[in-house]
């Protein structure tokens, strides 16, 4: 096996050396220069070099990669390229897309993707940023899983919910700010955010195969409809060049990497970047080669990527500029002392008289040097140039032995299903206590109404026992009869008893 990728001819072989992958390249040009070509030819050498590819089609033409080269190059381009043993071929390729309708699906969990890529997709200010944070903590410390959107809502409603509690550790949580983060959500769904978050997600293993010969399989994410959101698509693949950052070990320097990436179009990914994002993928692009993946970016013009994320790519392929105006020549001049030049080189004409299909290419070489700018022609790709047979790509797609992995959805308990039984167990826990607190007070009622009750009978009965002693103590006519002549007696008794008396008394005999 070969120890660098042979892709044109300038002065001698143009290569690139597999160890110097790492060190990341950009393919740059105005469009119709060549870059496809080039970013096609470069994947055909690494997957012949065991080494996976992943890369977004956007505008249908890379898929053709699986098909391999039936019309005639010409000879011009082959002697130029000293190209003497060129034999057509497909490659393995593996179709993914975000709707699912055109490969195997994509999707990607809202933790997964986290706060600062989120804040970009959903078009946030800082407020609303700080807002999404708390959203994250709060779900971290909580044990809440953010999957999909619905999660997502949720958790923003419970945070929002609860506000006066979270607001004593996290600080002020504007209601409004909360609204429009879930307006915001609206919008995604609508763009396919829906679809795109979600399980299974993808697992990154399944973008770093090889095949039964040992070839890299080609991961083609088929972008031309999400391209159509540029937002959308970037964010996307900044999330799976981040989900490899964050899985993949730290393996050093390696003889070869691990997987390329070619970020298509990636002046969408620094169109008002935001200082924190712009961060993090200078961080990703530094740290991520320790991890055995090399980065190339393509765009139109190089000065499309910053300035602290240019400086890190060794490898440079640079297409035909066209320069018209003082601002473009300008801008050409600028690109040209990027390159290590020649005494005498006048690099920025080169550029500007550049034939389809030509490049100017510095690479890294075995001690990691960049090489003097070299004018060169691209080799002709093995594979079709164009857009494959539709049928070739339904077949593709139908035979895949990943699409029983991830064609279904999966909707596992988290954040959405979690906070809705919280909620539950509390509306029952709140019914209980308003059913508790109306049986004590229909109880208390009760008690009351049976104590006026017991009060009430007991003044009948109290009335009752003062009417009996009444009627005990009035005399019945036999009683007035009897106390009649007992008093007549008594009477004549006491008449009788007094005469004696007083007949002792007087003298009386």
């Amino acid at each position: 096996m070969t120890d660098v990728l042979q892709f044109g001819y300038g002065q001698s072989v143009a290569q690139m050396q597999l160890k110097r992958l790492n060190r990341h390249g950009i393919i740059a040009g105005a469009t119709g220069t060549g870059k496809t070509v080039t970013l096609k030819v470069l994947a055909e050498q690494l997957s012949d070099a065991g080494i996976p590819v992943f890369l977004s089609d956007i505008k249908g033409d890379l898929m053709s990669l699986a098909q391999e080269n039936t019309e005639p190059v010409s000879t011009e381009r082959l002697e130029a390229t000293h190209y003497v043993d060129y034999q057509p071929s497909s490659y393995p390729i593996e179709l993914w897309d975000v709707t699912g309708d055109k490969g195997i699906p994509v999707r990607m969990t809202i933790s997964e993707m986290g706060p600062v890529l989120l804040t970009r997709l959903l078009g946030l200010n800082e407020t609303q940023e700080s807002i999404l944070n708390i959203v994250f903590s709060v779900a971290d410390e909580r044990g809440l899983l953010l999957i999909d959107m619905m999660d997502l809502r949720a958790m923003l409603n419970f945070v929002a919910d609860n506000a006066s509690e979270l607001s004593k550790h996290y600080g002020n949580i504007p209601a409004q700010s909360v609204g429009a983060i879930i307006r915001s959500l609206v919008v995604l769904e609508q763009q396919g955010g829906k679809i795109f978050f979600g399980e299974p997600s993808l697992d990154i293993a399944d973008l770093m195969r090889l095949d039964s010969d040992g070839r890299g399989i080609i991961s083609v994410l088929n972008a031309t409809q999400l391209f159509s959101q540029p937002t959308l698509y970037s964010t996307v693949l900044l999330s799976l060049l981040s989900e490899l950052y964050e899985v993949l070990p730290e393996v050093g320097d390696l003889d070869k990497p691990k997987m390329v990436f070619f970020f298509d179009e990636a002046h969408v990914l620094f169109k008002d970047t935001p200082k924190v994002l712009l961060e993090k993928i200078e961080l990703i692009v530094r740290l991520i080669r320790s991890k055995g993946v090399g980065i190339f970016f393509v765009t139109q013009n190089p000065t499309d990527i910053p300035d602290t994320i240019a400086s890190q790519l060794g490898n440079r392929i640079q297409h035909g500029l066209r320069a018209f105006t003082p601002k473009e020549l300008k801008s050409v001049t600028v690109v040209a002392d990027t390159f290590r030049q020649e005494a005498g080189q006048d690099l920025a004409k080169v550029i500007q008289e550049l034939k389809v299909g030509e490049a100017v290419v510095s690479v890294l070489g075995v001690d990691g040097t960049p090489s003097y700018a070299d004018r060169v022609m691209i080799y002709p790709p093995k594979s079709l140039l164009g857009t494959a047979d539709p049928s070739l790509v339904n077949s593709l797609i139908n035979r895949s032995n990943l699409m029983d992995k991830y064609a279904n959805s999966i909707d596992r308990e988290s954040a959405h299903e979690q906070i809705a039984a919280w909620n539950e167990e509390k509306e029952t826990a709140l019914k209980e206590a308003v059913a508790k607190e109306e049986a004590e007070k229909a109880q208390k009622a009760a008690e009351k109404l049976a104590e006026k009750e017991a009060q009430k009978e007991e003044r009948a009965e109290s009335k009752k026992t003062d009417k009996t002693v009444s009627t005990r103590r009035s005399d019945s006519p036999m009683d007035r009869f009897t106390k009649n002549v007992m008093s007549a007696v008594g009477r004549e008794a006491g008449r009788i008893l007094m005469r004696g008396i007083t007949g002792m008394l007087t003298g009386k005999k």
